[in-house]
């Protein structure tokens, strides 16, 4: 049976303590198996000249810490999963980043996915003191040390970016190690070599593969590129997820459905349902769309 999750839609959300709050107990509520939070540290200026391309997101888009977010999440609610979708780990400090969500899943009794991804913001990584052009390769080495500080309680660890000696996190995480989810591979325009090489890095590394946007038959054929991947790294294919995500624009519950049937098509094991975007003014309407469309979807 595929989870549906929701979107925590931040940028279109009201700067609201109480609101928050009922949005992460009503999504619960409505049956909803987890909630997803997307990432940002910092917004550029894109009024600068060097700065005006290629930003999906500037300094007036809100942005909640998620770690943060989540644990506030976590303390108002019982059972549902929380997911990040997805954390720009190469920006962060890694035995940090395992801290944090060693923290947030013993609090929260074992419910974080952590989804990653490498980002395109290099003024984050800037500000942040970390090297945008080797965020690719660090980012394999961060889920390795991440993995075994998780399940280790002491590790030595030397590698080429990072190095342990002899110590370890308490307390250590519900689930050992944490799940890890990947973004990526999501650009159409990707030539063949570096999507080749996206998928082959989440087949060897990933516990499953989140995309911000629908299932299409495209994403589908990569998804069993990736599977490929990690069968001939030596893994079980059956065990990597499958996210896709489906946007209430329009409120059409037939394109609801009809995006379900190619998510299921595809080989999705999560879905997630989007209202940002949709010029709502309100907590309310966000959530009266995301009920909607769990009702529809869950009958179909």
């Amino acid at each position: 049976m595929i989870q549906i999750g929701a979107v925590f839609p931040q940028n279109d959300f009201p700067l609201d303590r109480e609101a928050i709050r009922d949005f992460a107990q009503s999504v619960e509520q409505m049956g909803f198996d987890h909630i997803q939070t997307y990432d940002h540290v910092l917004g550029a200026n894109t009024d600068r000249p060097d700065r005006a391309k290629g930003f999906n997101y500037t300094h007036k888009d809100t942005f909640h810490e998620p770690f943060i977010l989540f644990s506030y999440f976590a303390a108002l609610t019982q059972k549902i999963g929380l997911c990040t979708g997805v954390i720009i780990l190469p920006q962060r400090q890694t035995a940090l980043v395992a801290k944090q969500a060693a923290s947030l899943d013993f609090l929260s009794d074992g419910r974080l996915r952590l989804g990653v991804g490498i980002g395109w913001n290099a003024v984050e990584y800037e500000a942040l003191g970390e090297n945008f052009q080797n965020r690719a390769p660090r980012v394999v080495e961060q889920i390795r040390l991440m993995r075994r500080l998780w399940t280790e309680p002491l590790v030595t660890f030397e590698g080429r970016h990072h190095r342990v000696s002899d110590a370890g996190i308490l307390p250590l995480p519900i689930q050992r190690p944490i799940p890890v989810w990947m973004g990526g591979a999501q650009n159409p325009n990707l030539d063949e070599e570096n999507l080749d090489r996206v998928l082959r890095r989440m087949g060897r590394l990933a516990d499953g593969w989140i995309l911000t946007g629908p299932l299409t038959e495209a994403a589908g054929q990569r998804f069993t590129r990736l599977l490929e991947h990690a069968s001939a790294a030596g893994r079980d294919p059956s065990k990597i997820g499958f996210e896709g995500a489906i946007n209430y624009r329009g409120g059409n519950p037939d394109v609801w459905r009809e995006h379900f049937a190619s998510c299921k098509a595809a080989g999705a094991t999560h879905i997630t349902l989007q209202t940002r975007g949709n010029n709502f003014q309100s907590a309310a309407e966000h959530l009266d769309g995301l009920g909607k469309m769990v009702k529809t979807l869950r009958a179909a």
